[in-house]
């Protein structure tokens, strides 16, 4: 596998995820809340997370265990679009502590989780950090 324009999109969308999630989570905690960062901050992560769930459907691995090209990494699309509708519904219904939970459980399943199965070995980012840049395997 190599870096293509839509690895290229998903990785740079994930990567802003990534960094402006905790941004958006620490607007509203506390007894100091930033609403309109919150706001700002949460519409760019949930749209950085569209794009990075969409653009994984088209991201394919042939060389690991796979139904049509569909790694199980690829359970995380389902699972981000499920999450953000359901993140809206909460907020649509005033209930502010279930879209509270939702949008953390989000941050820490799809972020932090997919990196870091995304960094394993056998991976493409895996073997493009463990192996090209930093030399370890």
């Amino acid at each position: 596998m190599q870096l293509t324009p839509t690895i290229a999109v998903h990785m740079t969308a994930a990567l802003g995820a990534l960094v402006i999630g905790p941004i958006a989570l620490w607007a509203r905690r506390g007894t100091s809340q930033h609403p309109r960062l919150h706001r700002a901050f949460g519409y760019a992560w949930v749209t950085l997370m569209l794009v990075a769930a969409i653009s994984a459907i088209f991201i394919r691995d042939y060389q690991l265990h796979n139904i049509a090209g569909f790694s199980p990494i690829h359970l995380f699309v389902p699972t981000v679009l499920v999450g953000l509708f359901g993140a809206f519904w909460f907020l649509a219904k005033r209930n502010i502590e279930a879209h509270r939970k939702t949008m953390q459980r989000l941050y820490f399943g799809a972020c932090i989780g997919a990196g870091a199965f995304a960094l394993a070995p056998g991976r493409y980012l895996g073997h493009l950090v463990w192996g090209d840049w930093l030399n370890l395997i």
